[in-house]
């Protein structure tokens, strides 16, 4: 084992040492924004590696648990350069989904569940969920969509969603999950939602299931808990067991995920749940100046509060945080795009060829909707200066790649229906709507997925000849493309047969056919062919993580890569460290950091967000203002709050006052005109400076 680990907690302040440090019992780190988390979590999973007691584990004994593939890819970078690729190499450090996958892939069969099953896209659970509820209305299928997710991340199913209904709405909702539950089984298929649940009555019904995996994993560290929700701490309940050991790393006041099941009763459990917790704070911060972080303490101390802590700096007291009023939301683009312009120009006066420095990615602008974002787009575009818009479609969500990706999953599994409906009619290869149509109510019928129904004799009994033969010539060719992909491994071979399945299917003749504009197709086939570099360079065991860095792992076969991919959610964000400014939603600017920072749109109805006056709950409006000292934390040296006086309703502008998280930051209030630790430095320096010069004096005298 690597010892990069044991020198290096001396750079760490006294808290960050102690969770560290502290092996004994269940550990609560509350790492407040920019307080050096990852790096806490990091250097305890080397401490662990190392002899002593409570630790020398060994690495496939650690998990570290996340919320996102890329939060994960850098966790296990900055691990891989504190013990050491071999190491490092053995930890699973990976989502909570992922997690679910794992367990699910070598212990679902306790549960029926074959090893190759599919996991569902969003889009995939919308078309059976329009089947089983006998609508053609996607908005219907949506809601019932958005009310069976929380409920299974409640830890409801169908029959205990009906007992709890409380409209004929959720009534109709839970009747449509009933026939959604057994289409799931049929398909031999889960949603992301089952990802957490279907392990958690793994571990919790199967006794021996638990005992390995609580035997397996003897530390846990589970990154953001503060977004967990109750399916998710019951199941890491189960993991650790009793008298287990763990690290949740979290901030209540970073908690913004209420909407989607995150609940802070996580956090108020704990400490019943675990008498011997011990929680540590985590208050310096390493981000943001002294005006910044008094601003945010303002606001979120107006909050109830969990866990005591205030965040401090000794990056000095920074420029004071700035307040923009605004005619309207053109205006208001129109300021904050000069005032980036003016803020550059003087940057590139003061460091000169430095673009580390001066560089656009320096530069966000953040907001609460996404509907925000045009009008700064348009003048962004009129000066000239490039950005990108975080948070739109993902790689994964277009359509070319979404075809791709349903033939992989039936090749995965040929019990995956909605993969076989897309794979059977893109590109259209003579099986129509009706034949498509015969052959679900024969396999509905016989209870067999579409795919083991096309083979059954009877069959020819209810299609006509050349309809049969269309389908066992696609069936054909799947199993023969399945035998390939499972036998073919390396990048090199693996691209060979990529391509050469796309000109057997006329993949890019499908694409030019459908398009009118041949600049369009063009474009969609090359998202075609980066989609087959990326899966010809992960069967040939590299993995490029969202900051660009190249991680080696086992070449894998083009099936091994196909399982993966419906965790995978986004490619786009490889160009992570492009030249750009961001354009954010304050939801999906958590976790991240700019220099230069413009909240916009910070106005009554938009931030804290309500449809109709008074249409807002205490509980909202506490999540509403974490959402805003979210937003505040994400500027390291500068802040402008951006605020309208007149928005958009329709076609006419109403009045917009100003959100009350601008009062609450108290801006010009309390902060001395220069910060105690900034003066001793400066005082220091003069002193030292004054020294040094009597002495050259007293030299040149001699």
């Amino acid at each position: 084992m690597s010892s990069h680990g044991s020198s290096a907690p001396a750079m760490m302040n006294p808290a960050q040492m102690e969770a560290v440090q502290h092996l004994h019992s269940p550990c609560l780190v509350l790492a407040g924004a920019g307080s050096g988390k990852t790096r806490v979590i990091t250097h305890k999973i080397a401490r662990l590696l190392q002899p002593g007691p409570g630790a020398d584990l060994a690495p496939a004994e650690i998990a570290a648990i996340t919320f996102t593939n890329k939060a994960a890819a850098e966790m296990r970078e900055r691990a891989k350069s504190l013990i050491g690729a071999k190491a490092s190499g053995k930890l699973l450090i990976c989502t909570f989904h992922s997690l679910g996958v794992k367990l699910l892939r070598e212990d679902g069969e306790a549960l029926g569940l074959k090893p190759q099953f599919s996991i569902l896209d969003a889009d995939d659970v919308t078309s059976i969920l329009r089947d089983a509820g006998g609508t053609t209305d996607v908005k219907q299928a949506r809601h019932w969509q958005w009310t069976i997710s929380l409920w299974k991340n409640q830890g409801l199913d169908s029959s205990q969603a009906l007992s709890q209904a409380k409209s004929d709405d959720e009534q109709v909702a839970a009747r449509v999950m009933k026939l959604y539950e057994e289409r799931l089984a049929a398909y031999q298929a889960v949603d992301f939602d089952d990802l957490i649940g279907m392990p958690l009555k793994l571990l919790t019904e199967h006794e021996h299931v638990r005992k390995k995996w609580q035997k397996q994993l003897r530390h846990v560290l589970v990154d953001e808990y503060q977004d967990t929700n109750a399916t998710q701490y019951e199941l890491l309940k189960l993991l650790v067991g009793q008298d287990g050991i763990f690290t949740a790393v979290g901030d209540d006041d970073q908690s913004i995920y209420g909407w989607r099941g995150a609940t802070l009763d996580n956090l108020k459990k704990l400490p019943q749940d675990f008498p011997n917790l011990r929680v540590i704070p985590l208050e310096q911060n390493y981000r943001s100046t002294s005006a910044i972080l008094r601003a945010a303490n303002n606001v979120i101390a107006t909050n109830p509060k969990l866990f005591q802590k205030t965040l401090w700096s000794d990056l000095g007291e920074g420029d004071p945080v700035k307040l923009l009023e605004c005619d309207n939301e053109e205006h208001e683009a129109e300021r904050a795009v000069a005032h980036f312009v003016t803020h550059r120009m003087n940057l590139l006066e003061k460091h000169p060829g430095d673009p580390s420095k001066t560089a656009w990615s320096n530069f966000a602008i953040l907001y609460r909707a996404n509907h925000q974002a045009r009008p700064f787009e348009q003048a962004l575009r009129r000066a000239n200066i490039p950005y990108k818009v975080s948070g739109g479609q993902s790689f994964f969500d277009k359509a070319e790649i979404k075809d791709l990706c349903g033939w992989l999953r039936l090749l995965v599994n040929n019990d995956d229906d909605p993969a076989f409906l897309r794979a059977a009619t893109t590109p259209k290869r003579g099986i129509g709507h009706q034949t498509l149509g015969t052959l679900g109510e024969f396999a509905g019928k016989w209870k067999v997925s579409l795919f083991e129904a096309l083979f059954t004799e009877s069959l020819a009994a209810t299609l006509s000849a050349r309809a049969l033969g269309s389908l066992h010539e696609f069936g054909r060719y799947v199993n023969d493309l399945e035998h390939r992909a499972r036998h073919t491994f390396g990048g090199e071979d693996a691209k060979l047969l990529l391509l050469e399945w796309l000109k057997d299917i006329s993949y890019e003749q499908h694409l030019y056919d459908g398009e009118e504009n041949e600049k369009v197709a063009a474009a969609r086939w090359n998202n075609v062919l980066d989609f087959v570099d990326w899966i010809a360079r992960r069967c040939g065991g590299e993995i490029e993580n969202d900051g660009g860095m190249t991680i080696e792992t086992e070449k894998k076969s083009v099936i091994d890569v196909a399982q993966s991919i419906s965790l995978i959610t986004s490619l786009a964000e490889r160009n992570a460290d492009q030249n750009v400014v961001t354009l954010s939603t304050l939801h999906a600017s958590k976790g991240l950091e700019w220099p230069h920072v413009v909240l916009a749109g910070i106005n009554e109805g938009s931030l804290p967000f309500s449809r109709e006056e008074g249409d807002i709950t205490p509980q909202q409006i506490e999540e509403e203002r974490r959402l805003m000292y979210v937003g505040i934390t994400r500027a390291r040296l500068t802040l402008v709050i951006s605020a309208l006086k007149r928005r958009k309703k329709g076609r006419e502008y109403v009045q917009a006052p100003p959100s009350r998280f601008i009062a609450e930051m108290k801006l010009g209030e309390g902060g001395p005109k220069e910060d105690p630790r900034e003066k001793l430095r400066r005082l220091r320096e003069e002193l030292a400076a004054k020294a040094k010069a009597n002495a050259q004096s007293q030299t040149q005298t001699h």
